[in-house]
């Protein structure tokens, strides 16, 4: 029996996980690349003896990544190493104030009483809240096709309908934090939470309450030789499962016919294929690579995610007080997210992540000196001169920094690199520099964002930030499994017939 080839189009966090599972279900899996590079967004660069992932900083549920080596009849271990953070972040407000985010419930709650006044209770009942929805609700957000009548048959899924409350769909996340907290540090702190999506937590609903549980929980992990490690040892264990790479090079278009899909254009020349599995940015494969200018035109309809500028300032000295993540707050959060999904701009009080993986390990900056990831979130490109922008945000940072530090942060600058939204795009293809594909700012959101397969092209399927389910490296992961687990029923129903 001839061997079934797929054709997956671009090596991101999906892409190289559903080039793996291609792979054990019996492909001859070719992935292509337009870049140099595999990884997508999650990639390493060094500048005058200081390195930094140019990407996602924060790792959480190591289960996907076991999981998907398991699944491939490999032991992770053997790839890959990481350990578990008991500080998953620092947090630091305007008015003088400090948290520890820690990961252990107890030790939180009691943190949050110390320093804000929060009741330890009060605390202890929103991470049980937050595991019980993500539980029953998320999983099956994570797990399953939203967009299979199937799905919404299952009595599991009938049954954790049952448990959503009104408050996690009529109201807004900040209105649910607000409920449950007495302080606005302890609102801000919960209401960041929606970033992690690339959303606003005055208007995305309350059901993103569950994203804590992953953080705060579940664990936050610090993976061995930096984020990169995730891009390295997904291409090691893709070679090993024989898949085939195809770098500085890009897919010119989707070859389909008669509804069903028949492989690529890559260089000119036809590359035929049994399957296609687009990792590309929806929205850009619609437009460029399917000539579908109508459906491409229907995404925009979906608000976009925010983008970011991002600073890698190499570090002359080690600051004590800081720690692998850390969060500078705005002192108002309501104005900012105003600024970054309404006036479409950056603020002048900007909240700033911080991410120093010189703290874990040595190596990453030389001795005495810190490697700093600055990301401050911003809107999707729509045509501002973000040059302008993000010297302005710069010397906006430094003065922040250089405050709530008390220290000349500007001195301290050795050598600095940047993305903004438009070199988020050219680098990534997101478009417009989202770096979640669309936003979760309303109560359906996750039901129109596009799904993992098209039912009028057979063959054709989608994985990565900008569908089902949602950006971030665990939904990527999910999102290749749902992808392959579609490929893999389609294959066993045509052989039944």
């Amino acid at each position: 029996m001839k061997q079934r080839k797929a054709a997956v189009i671009g090596s991101g966090v999906a892409g190289l996980a559903g080039a793996v599972r291609l792979a054990v279900q019996g492909f001859e899996v070719h992935v292509y690349e337009r870049n140099a590079y595999p990884g997508g967004k999650l990639t390493v660069f060094e500048k005058d003896g200081f390195r930094f992932d140019a990407g996602p900083s924060l790792f959480t549920q190591p289960h996907y990544l076991h999981e998907l080596f398991s699944y491939a009849g490999e032991s992770l271990d053997e790839y890959f190493q990481y350990s578990q953070v008991d500080l998953s972040c620092k947090y630091f407000y305007e008015n003088g104030k400090e948290v520890n985010a820690w990961t252990d419930e107890d030790r939180l709650a009691e943190e949050l009483h110390e320093h804000l006044g929060e009741s330890p209770a009060a605390v202890r009942s929103y991470l049980q809240r937050s595991k019980k929805l993500y539980q029953n609700i998320g999983t099956i957000f994570l797990n399953h096709s939203l967009h299979k009548r199937s799905t919404w048959l299952q009595k599991s899924v009938l049954k954790a309908l049952q448990t959503v409350r009104w408050p996690y769909i009529a109201g807004s996340l900040h209105r649910y934090n607000r409920s449950k907290f007495q302080t606005p540090e302890a609102v801000q702190l919960f209401d960041r939470f929606a970033t992690y999506n690339g959303s606003n937590p005055y208007q995305t609903p309350g059901m993103m309450s569950m994203i804590p549980h992953l953080e705060l929980n579940e664990g936050t992990y610090y993976p061995t030789g930096g984020m990169i490690s995730i891009t390295n040892a997904l291409m090691a264990l893709a070679k090993k499962k024989g898949v085939h790479f195809h770098f500085n090079t890009a897919v010119d278009r989707i070859i389909q016919h008669a509804g069903k899909v028949e492989g690529v254009v890559v260089q000119n020349e036809n590359v035929a294929a049994d399957v296609v599995l687009s990792n590309a940015d929806v929205y850009f494969t619609y437009r460029n690579l399917l000539q579908d200018a109508d459906k491409a035109k229907q995404l925009l309809k979906q608000e976009r995610s925010c983008s970011a500028i991002i600073f890698y300032w190499g570090m002359n000295r080690e600051f004590s007080n800081l720690h692998l993540h850390n969060i500078f707050f705005s002192k108002n959060y309501a104005a900012e997210f105003n600024s970054i999904f309404k006036l479409k701009t950056t603020y002048a009080d900007p909240t700033v992540y911080l991410n120093i993986t010189s703290k874990m390990e040595e190596g990453h900056s030389p001795a005495g000196k810190e490697n700093w990831f600055l990301l401050m979130n911003a809107a999707s490109d729509s045509g501002q001169d973000w040059n302008s922008l993000r010297l302005k945000l710069r010397q906006q940072v430094i003065d922040k920094l250089s405050r709530m530090l008390q220290t000349d942060i500007a001195s301290a600058i050795e050598t600095e690199e940047y993305l903004d939204p438009v070199r988020i795009e050219t680098r990534t293809q997101s478009y417009r520099g989202s770096l979640y594909g669309t936003s979760s700012n309303s109560k359906m959101a996750a039901f129109l964002r596009h799904p993992n397969f098209k039912n009028s092209i057979k063959g054709l399927y989608f994985c990565g930030g900008s569908v089902h389910p949602g950006g971030g490296i665990p939904l990527c992961f999910k999102s290749a499994q749902i992808a392959t687990e579609l490929i893999a029923q389609q294959f066993s129903n045509n052989s039944k017939h």
